[in-house]
């Protein structure tokens, strides 16, 4: 795999992550990050991996890329703030 390809993907994955962090209804903490500094850095990050996904693929491709990266990402990322906290949890218990 090519580094502009991890690149690519490591961008959207922090961009999603955080557009997640700013919501109210996020699960990884108990406070959410500042709403517009969270979000300006998220869809910056965004923009990189689109632009990184565009000089890799074909522009088909990279749209395809992008938009099946987004859906992952968005859809991971609460499941692992929710896994987050069963850990966390347990780990609270057994003390």
């Amino acid at each position: 795999m090519q580094l502009l390809h991890i690149l690519g993907l490591a961008a959207i994955f922090l961009g999603c992550f955080c557009v997640y962090r700013a919501s109210p209804n996020q699960r990884w903490r108990r406070v959410p990050w500042p709403a517009a500094p969270a979000r300006t850095a998220g869809v910056a990050l965004l923009a990189l991996g689109g632009w990184a996904c565009l000089r890799a693929y074909s522009a088909v491709a990279a749209v395809f890329v992008f938009c099946t990266a987004l859906m992952l990402f968005f859809c991971l990322i609460p499941y692992l703030g929710a896994l987050i906290g069963l850990r966390r949890s347990d780990s609270h218990e057994s003390r």
